[in-house]
């Protein structure tokens, strides 16, 4: 769409609450110039108006290496047998989570691989010792799971579950996850909801094969749920996958998807994701002004931290857990912000 007017007429109308169709969205994804200043700054309009300009943080403590899947995009995959497997004991993860929470952090995302030899009673126990020791919200991003392993872990206080779609796509999901069934990861996501978690998504932007109009299906698809949390990064190829040689994803690309999506969903909490800060430059600032709201500082001890290699180059591998906090506080300076250090839970709860 090259037509200023109609593009301006047709971002209010849908910033209106008018729902756009697949059309409508591609239209945005093509944007450029003029038109992408305007949509980042309507975006960034609509965090603010949600959020104010507090940025929250989420430590992450990647605790698992171990995967049982062989997703083609990721150097987890069970056949990158290069890759050194670790799994933290619970004392070291409960350090890490205590080491985040000294630095004033309220919210930890314990992730891992798709690991089918995760112990749910472990991850239980590991649960309630966080909630036990810190007050902290926690988020579990372990992949697929029984409804009874979702059941317990929010039995035992788990408050989030991030697990990405990816891709909306039934036959590029099928693709890229020979292993994996499209209509499981949604049945996943009903339960978690069911069951009463703060529930996130997301996608890879520039997947090989994704199209335009499969990204706006990616879009409409998180304005149809709802989510709590959506996070949207960059393909990253990884030379243990067999996508290895194929070129990373478009940051322009990203942030039209991540605007748009702050467009529709409006309230949803967004981060500038790790892997946007991983490509040849840092873009976390430029994620942040297209209407993130949240910044995961990387709270994974050494040595563990470099081996949970899920892309090539990812920031922050060699520096001392806690590090990230002053950086992030610069960062949110750098743009007339200021970090949030509050739980941030779900704007979209009922009370």
């Amino acid at each position: 769409m090259s037509n200023m007017p109609e593009f301006q007429s047709l971002l209010d109308r849908v910033s209106a609450g008018d729902v756009p169709d697949i059309s409508d969205v591609v239209a945005f994804l093509d944007a450029s110039g003029e038109e992408s200043d305007v949509l980042f700054a309507r975006a960034d309009g609509i965090r603010r108006a949600c959020f104010g300009d507090g940025i929250l943080l989420r430590a992450i403590v990647e605790f698992s290496s171990r995967c049982s899947r062989d997703c083609a995009y990721c150097g987890l995959r069970k056949a990158h047998r290069q890759l050194k497997r670790y799994r933290m004991s619970p004392a070291e993860i409960l350090a890490s989570v205590l080491e985040a929470a000294a630095c004033g952090i309220k919210t930890v995302v314990l992730q891992s691989g798709e690991d089918d030899a995760l112990d749910p009673l472990w991850l239980a126990a590991v649960i309630r010792a966080v909630k036990s020791a810190a007050d902290m919200a926690v988020t579990l991003s372990v992949g697929e799971k029984p409804r009874e392993a979702y059941a317990l872990w929010r039995e035992a206080g788990a408050d989030r579950y991030l697990l990405k779609i990816e891709t909306t796509n039934p036959a590029l999901y099928r693709r890229l996850h020979p292993d994996m069934d499209f209509n499981r990861r949604l049945e996943c996501l009903r339960v978690l909801r069911d069951l009463g978690y703060q529930v996130g998504s997301g996608s890879i932007v520039g997947l090989p094969g994704q199209t335009l109009e499969d990204l706006a299906q990616d879009i409409l698809f998180f304005k149809r749920y709802d989510f709590d949390m959506i996070g949207i990064g960059p393909f990253i190829a990884h030379p243990g996958t067999p996508l290895g040689s194929e070129g990373d994803g478009d940051i322009d690309a990203v942030l039209r998807v991540l605007a748009i999506t702050r467009i529709l969903v409006k309230n949803a909490h967004m981060p500038a994701t790790t892997a946007v800060g991983s490509l040849e430059e840092d873009h976390r600032l430029a994620a942040l002004k297209a209407g993130a709201n949240v910044l995961m500082p990387n709270f994974t001890p050494q040595p563990y931290r470099q081996a949970y290699e899920i892309y090539p180059h990812k920031r922050c591998l060699t520096e001392t857990s806690g590090a990230c906090v002053p950086c992030m506080e610069t960062m949110a300076a750098a743009i007339g912000r200021c970090v949030n250090y509050s739980r941030g839970d779900s704007l979209k709860i009922k009370v």
